[in-house]
């Protein structure tokens, strides 16, 4: 069934981004206008407030409405209409290219050191994950997660289930809250859900605020409504996120010293960037893969998951995924998972995506391909952690041989 949220800010904050395209700085003459486009924000959010009650991009936007009232004197009555207003000319205050130092990672915090050593994590398909440390794993992890919580920002995702009656689930919801630093950037909400990616923050605005700094925090649309970048220069972090199919990916490029910028260690536990994800919401996908290549058939977690809508063999889902991904490591043998367990082909595309945000954001060329499962097994489970049982019996004999002539 088709996962929407009944609270449709995104949706208004859209409507005000393409009838204010310039900035919120504006002249006089075009103080009225832009109170017409405010008026029509406003009512756009009261329509939507009983089913927005407890997100958290709603009340930033309300919250933002009522500043840039007070800040351009508009009234709260006249016409709503949404006139397109004409875009501002290049040096506006929103373009400022003389952002303080302090704005600028690699010049402010390595200014005496060495450069910054980046890390990369990212999260696409069903949902597999990339840690900071280039684990990979395959999660359960349906619901709301964090994937990253550190003193500079905060990403969330929701999950939700892709068949009926499955708990194979991928991402149909992201929020990225970038904190307010110094004089760089205010804080600012991003929120983007299944058919709605946004090439704006949650209040509407492209950059980090009225500080000056604000261009250090900037969101570039690449392709619309499929493929969005943030760029983060006060904290050298770059963001991906993509609309693939249905359903969301993410990536991110963050300096080491960014990632591990938290207060209190012990309670970033479910940090999923950071420490990947709970023993008990990790799935061992080779052992099911090797279930399915066998069975010929997707069948993941127990018998009782429905048929897929389109009927993958191994054999087929293989030439699928290597039409994208000729290498065969974790992002194709993930892309022949996905599959087998969905049938639905654009999480080929979001596998062949995911690993192409690799090659742009990971720092180091010779790990872009991954070979090896890291999925840490819990205590009980059966299966397999390295070669056949009778390597494993030769190397005891050895040992024991080895024992006795000492």
């Amino acid at each position: 069934p088709t996962v929407t949220s009944p609270c449709k800010i995104l949706k208004c904050n859209s409507e005000f981004w393409a009838a204010t395209p310039g900035s919120h700085h504006l002249g006089t003459e075009e103080a009225p206008e832009f109170c017409t486009a405010l008026r029509a924000y406003a009512h756009c959010t009261r329509r939507t407030a009983r089913t927005c009650r407890g997100d958290l991009a709603y009340h930033s936007a309300v919250h933002g409405i009522d500043d840039l009232m007070v800040q351009h004197n508009c009234s709260k009555d006249g016409p709503t209409s949404q006139p397109r207003l004409r875009t501002l000319p290049p040096g506006d205050s929103q373009e400022r290219s003389d952002s303080p130092e302090i704005c600028h990672y690699e010049k402010s915090f390595h200014k005496h050191s060495a450069a910054p050593n980046y890390t990369h994590c990212g999260l696409f398909g069903d949902p597999h994950l990339r840690t900071f440390t280039d684990t990979f794993q395959t999660c359960k992890v349906q619901g709301a997660w964090p994937l990253i919580d550190n003193n500079y920002l905060n990403v969330q995702v929701t999950n939700t289930p892709v068949l009926p009656g499955s708990t194979a689930t991928a991402t149909s919801k992201l929020t990225i809250i970038f904190k307010s630093f110094q004089e760089c950037v205010d804080q600012k909400v991003y929120q983007a859900e299944m058919d709605e990616l946004p090439a704006a923050f949650a209040d509407g605005s492209k950059n980090g605020g009225d500080k000056h700094g604000a261009n250090s925090l900037k969101i570039t649309e690449k392709v619309s409504g499929q493929h969005i970048e943030i760029q983060a220069k006060y904290i050298g972090t770059t963001i991906v996120v993509r609309q693939v199919g249905r359903y969301l990916t993410f990536a991110v490029r963050m300096p080491e010293e960014v990632v591990n910028a938290v207060e209190d260690r012990d309670s970033q536990g479910l940090y999923l960037c950071l420490r990947g994800c709970p023993l008990n919401q990790q799935i061992d996908f080779q052992t099911v893969r090797s279930a399915q290549a066998t069975e010929g058939r997707a069948r993941r977690k127990g018998p009782s998951l429905p048929a897929a809508p389109e009927a993958f063999t191994y054999e087929t889902a293989t030439a699928k995924c290597r039409e994208k991904l000729p290498v065969e490591d974790l992002y194709f043998q993930s892309c022949v998972f996905d599959l087998l367990t969905t049938g639905d082909v654009n999480f080929m595309l979001a596998a062949y995506y995911a690993f192409e945000d690799v090659k742009m954001l990971h720092s180091n060329k010779d790990k872009l391909h991954l070979y090896e499962r890291t999925r840490e097994l819990a205590p009980g489970n059966t299966a397999p952690l390295g070669g056949p049982p009778a390597l494993w019996v030769l190397l005891l004999c050895l040992s024991q041989c080895w024992l006795g002539l000492l």
